[in-house]
């Protein structure tokens, strides 16, 4: 099992090789990820981006001990969530210009949604045990990348006008996303 040492800790990871364009580092599951294009060094890739590395694997050790204090709202029905996300991204898409053509709930094994590049929106049917305000956030980020398809400065400055406290809910997901990856079978994570 490949290893990076940053600081003094050794930070296991996993090499997958897909048919991408670019290389990219994921903590998705809590456990590192070097996605690679066929061809391409882990080992390179890993040692130029050690800080961030780091940086991330201590946010995660924080919030796998703060998934310990929170619990899952197993109230709301699949049915339910369905309504009030539809009707959020109907209230959303008017009041600030976000459009989405078509929305789709399935569940997703790594992320709470996404805005295809075609309009198309599709939202993580396991949002349905997080908070309202988590919920309303997550439709928010993904319509805005209807004016704004990439995490750069100005989609960070049309989220910022939505939810000031945007890093918090970031963070928030995060630890939800541990709770829902420790309390969900593994078989239907997939």
């Amino acid at each position: 099992m490949p290893k990076v040492r940053v600081d003094n800790l050794e930070i296991q990871y996993d090499v997958v090789n897909r048919d991408i364009g670019f290389p990219r580092l994921e903590f998705r599951t809590g456990r590192l990820a070097v996605i690679l294009p066929k061809g391409k060094d882990a080992k390179e890739i890993v040692e130029k981006h050690k800080t961030w590395i780091g940086k991330k694997h201590a946010e995660i050790i924080k919030a796998t001990a703060k998934s310990k204090e929170k619990s899952l709202d197993l109230s709301r029905t699949v049915q339910d969530f369905k309504i009030s996300s539809l009707r959020r991204v109907k209230l959303v898409s008017e009041k600030h210009g976000f459009s989405a053509k078509s929305v789709y709930f399935r569940k997703m094994k790594s992320k709470w949604a996404s805005h295809s590049s075609n309009g198309n929106l599709t939202i993580n049917t396991y949002l349905r045990f997080l908070p309202e305000r988590l919920i309303n956030y997550v439709i928010f980020h993904e319509l805005v990348h209807s004016v704004e398809r990439r995490h750069n400065e100005r989609f960070w400055r049309i989220v910022e006008k939505g939810f000031k406290n945007h890093l918090k809910l970031e963070n928030e997901l995060m630890i939800y996303w541990f709770i829902i990856q420790e309390n969900i079978p593994k078989n239907e994570l997939t």
